[in-house]
């Protein structure tokens, strides 16, 4: 069994996917983008500042599906430019402050909407 997981604090889904699922026991989230879920438009900035969106993006799936950082076992990171992994990950670690989980980072060639980072999650529910 399986459960769509949905929020208006994250940005809607752009194609055919679902924000998340809940499946025996886990929380498997879409890859996230700087999207403000209010205008639902690709934030300005630097990788920093996207990388903050996105984990706020995060943030409010988990919260939705009742799950939360602490409870995330393993996240993959994409990154435009390799060269951003610093910065990327300074922010990153202000979300995964104790015991993060395991984790995957990949330079990609584009992602969509041509934004800097995109980050997915599984996590406990």
């Amino acid at each position: 069994m399986r459960e769509i997981i949905a929020t208006e604090h994250a940005p809607k889904a752009i194609g055919p996917y679902s924000q998340a699922i809940r499946a025996q026991g886990l929380i498997f989230t879409s890859g996230q983008v700087a999207i403000d879920p209010t205008t639902q438009q690709v934030i300005a900035g630097d990788v920093s500042a996207q990388t903050d969106r996105v984990l706020k993006n995060l943030a409010a799936i988990l919260q939705a599906s009742g799950s939360s950082f602490e409870k995330v076992l393993r996240s993959t990171v994409f990154l435009k430019n390799m060269g951003d992994f610093a910065a990327m990950n300074e922010v990153y670690g202000r979300y995964f402050k104790h015991e993060p989980p395991a984790r995957s980072t990949v330079e990609v060639a584009r992602l969509p909407k041509d934004v800097l980072v995109e980050i997915d999650v599984i996590a406990l529910a």
